[in-house]
């Protein structure tokens, strides 16, 4: 039993591997079998990454983002009986608008899932005359209705809270400019409605440490725990060679997530492995969903790899909560309320 508690549902089916006894670094560790999902994965499509799943009638199901071989990414709907071996629709999944009628995106990539109530979201970033975040809602992954893009370009890296906060809707973004954002800070915004979006507040920006001294951006959807809102996200830093992107952690304030308590000065993890460190964007370790189980505290972490794999690792909420906690550095644009 986790002393940690995970505000979530059991999932005693989840895929799971022990991890070592002791930790040299932070306490997560990769699938001895990654990268779990890998090229020419389906009939027109070179590479899937960067991906969220999430369980669903006692096995699992997830959005793909895959780039087709003409270079346009779109989504696709994946099935598994174990969240590690999958299967692919070989159409992508279809979008209609609220009456009904087709409307399917120019492109689309770096999709999260998330559950509200009893509704799943799904995010991504597309294009809305430059690239913005793009929203749909389902409840039996056959229908898929986009509704309002939550905001005007240029933003990305959009996640949705899984359950409403105060009463709203709440959600992460990462605003950017019209180019491979050079900068990027994350912020929280709220709507009642899904259509309504205001209340927007500063969460955290990038820091002095060198893996994420570039930019920052949300990932997986964050986690309620008894600590606050566990947060999986994803650090830049620049290097002579290119961006290297690697996983942080933060925990964030349980009724006021723009405030950040505590923030872990080191990585979780970053590009170490073949598969992280080669690919057609090489040095990308980039978190986007997790499956966690409230039984037992553990964490399932699913990661897209140097543009063009699909990577797992695990943690346990005890073990990571109090690394971050251990190693905390908060600066004082994380404890503010974020608003000005």
């Amino acid at each position: 039993m986790s002393n940690v508690k995970l505000i979530c549902d059991n999932v005693p089916n989840m895929p799971w591997v022990e991890g070592p006894k002791e930790f040299a670094n932070a306490p997560v560790w990769r699938y001895p079998d990654n990268p779990i999902i890998g090229r020419n994965p389906l009939k027109n499509v070179a590479r899937i990454f960067n991906s969220a799943v999430m369980p669903y009638e006692g096995k699992f199901i997830g959005v793909f983002r895959g780039e087709q071989t003409n270079g346009v990414p779109y989504i696709y709907l994946g099935h598994s009986e174990d969240a590690i071996h999958w299967t692919f629709d070989e159409e992508k999944i279809h979008f209609v608008d609220e009456d009904g009628k087709d409307f399917m995106p120019v492109y689309a990539y770096d999709p999260r899932l998330v559950k509200v109530e009893d509704t799943y979201y799904i995010m991504w970033c597309g294009d809305f005359y430059g690239a913005a975040i793009h929203l749909a809602k389902t409840k039996d992954f056959k229908t898929f209705v986009r509704v309002e893009n939550p905001f005007i370009p240029f933003n990305r890296n959009a996640v949705l809270f899984p359950r409403k906060i105060n009463g709203n809707f709440v959600m992460l973004s990462r605003p950017s400019d019209s180019g491979h954002t050079p900068f990027g800070d994350i912020f929280l915004s709220e709507s009642p409605d899904l259509t309504y979006w205001g209340k927007h507040r500063h969460v955290m920006g990038r820091s002095s440490e060198w893996w994420e001294s570039v930019k920052i951006g949300g990932g997986a959807a964050p986690i309620e725990t008894s600590e606050g809102w566990l947060m999986f996200y994803h650090g830049v830093s620049g290097t002579c060679n290119g961006f290297v992107y690697s996983i942080g952690g933060a925990i964030l304030d349980i009724d006021n997530p723009s405030v950040v308590k505590y923030r872990c000065e080191n990585f979780l993890l970053t590009p170490e492995e073949w598969y992280e460190e080669r690919g057609f964007v090489p040095n990308v370790t980039f978190p986007c969903a997790t499956i966690c189980d409230a039984a037992t505290g553990r964490i399932a972490i699913y990661y897209g790899c140097a543009d063009s794999y699909v990577g797992l690792a695990f943690t346990e909420a005890d073990k990571v909560v109090a690394y971050i906690k251990e190693h905390s550095v908060t600066r004082w644009d994380d404890t503010d309320p974020g608003r000005r």
